[in-house]
């Protein structure tokens, strides 16, 4: 477990893997000094290797086959967990540095700079065509050649991974129906999905038992889970085994231990990257770039594509933006001012008799549309008003205004920083979605 003496600078268990991987010189111990923004990156980072642990230990001492394809893909999804979270830690201690010598860091932006709402992106219903040949699916001819296969997904630091599906002929599309949710995504994430392969028929130097598997389901999955928290939190405090190959995101300068322990080892077969332009409400099929490894025992007649449904939900379209007291009026009826209650949430300003009705199915009393035909705009202190107000205006059909006088000049400043902050996050989203619409039509 990480630590802290009275210095503030973070410290390493003795005899920890993590102790293990500075030893080795993969990355630097100051990688690990203090900043409350780091302690929870060195948590995680703690937790995974304690998992890499008490997955290397299963591995050794189990000697059923499928609880030995469960550790396997454990330890190699809890590697990428590693990799990711260290190379984060490196950057965030290198902007910290730059920080301090009074530079910015090459891939930040000025401090100023507006930044759009996080939101969650789920994939779901992954489809992978096979391609047998004509003597292998239709003939049942030949050997029954059988693989364990998963699919890795990532999006920055947040790593998941499916339940493990065996394939054989008999199977025309490789299927994990499950869905995967990503949370505090921004819009320009990368979703990288990865598909990893092991022969299930490979003589491992293991004692296995020889019995057909059939599918491993998410009930295994979860028995073994369970079994593997109890191993890890043994062994926390011996040294750590790990798994080599690079970050399932890209390169990464953090570099762990080649894989020292027996059992079966999973290859990565095909792989894809997913941003937002690929979002849409229907299923949609994607390109994926296959391995060339036809000749090795883990390889399968993938098709090339990946069919799946992607979708993302901005936190500023369910949360609330801005709420608060005003007086509004209609331009339609320029005398008649009303006290209410506004909520800026999603596409609409619901104004409420009282705050107390927004919790309840009470009708609000105006419900402005608010998207990219809405204009806002400041005016100037009105004399008769004593006071700056806000004029909303939709351009689109019948042209409505309206008209916000807030009970301080600063609450009008915080409305517009309000509005502008939501158009501008709605704009983030929208504007690559547009664009592949008008690119598929």
């Amino acid at each position: 477990m990480f630590c802290r003496n009275q210095t503030s600078r973070a410290t390493v268990a003795r005899g920890s893997a993590m102790e293990m991987e500075v030893k080795r010189g993969r990355f630097r111990l100051s990688v690990l000094e203090d900043s409350a923004q780091d302690c929870e990156v060195q948590k995680r980072i703690e937790r995974e290797v304690r998992i890499r642990e008490g997955a290397c230990k299963l591995l050794a001492a189990c000697s059923q086959r499928d609880q030995a394809l469960e550790a396997s893909k454990t330890l190699l999804t809890s590697n990428s967990r590693i990799l990711a979270l260290m190379t984060q830690l490196q950057r965030m201690k290198e902007a910290q540095a730059m920080q301090k010598a009074g530079r910015r860091s090459s891939d930040g932006g000025p401090a100023d700079e507006r930044l759009p709402c996080t939101g969650k992106v789920a994939i779901s219903n992954i489809r992978i065509p096979l391609m047998w040949k004509d003597s292998e699916y239709f003939k049942n001819k030949g050997e029954l050649h059988q693989c364990a296969v998963f699919c890795l997904l990532q999006i920055g630091t947040e790593i998941h991974d499916t339940d493990l599906v065996i394939v054989d002929r008999t199977l025309t599309d490789i299927c994990f129906d499950e869905p995967v949710i990503f949370t505090d995504v921004p819009p320009g994430f990368d979703l990288r999905v990865e598909l990893y392969s092991c022969c299930v028929e490979e003589e491992f130097s293991m004692g296995f038992s020889t019995r057909r598997l059939s599918r491993l389901g998410s009930g295994s999955s979860k028995k073994f889970m369970a079994t593997l928290e109890i191993a890890a939190s043994c062994g926390s405090h011996s040294s750590g085994t790990g798994s080599g190959g690079s970050s399932p995101g890209g390169e990464s300068p953090v570099l762990l231990p080649a894989l020292s322990v027996r059992g079966p080892k999973y290859h990565l077969l095909a792989h894809t990257s997913l941003s937002l332009c690929h979002i849409q409400n229907s299923f949609r099929t994607h390109d994926l770039t296959i391995s060339d490894t036809e000749d090795s025992s883990f390889w399968l007649p993938l098709y090339g594509s990946l069919c799946c449904q992607l979708v993302a939900q901005p936190l500023c379209m369910t949360q609330v933006v801005k709420c608060g007291k005003f007086k509004i009026r209609s331009e339609t009826n320029p005398e008649d001012w009303k006290d209410v209650y506004g909520v800026l949430s999603g596409s609409d300003l619901k104004c409420y008799q009282q705050q107390d009705n927004t919790d309840s199915l009470e009708t609000p009393l105006f419900t402005i549309p608010i998207n990219k035909d809405t204009r806002v705009r400041a005016t100037e202190r009105d004399p008769a008003l004593h006071t700056h107000s806000i004029t909303i205006s939709n351009q689109c059909g019948v042209e409505t205004a309206y008209t916000i006088l807030t009970y301080a000049s600063e609450d009008t400043h915080n409305w517009m920083e309000a509005f502008w902050q939501h158009f501008y996050d709605m704009s983030e989203y929208q504007s690559s979605q547009n664009a592949q619409e008008k690119k598929s039509h």
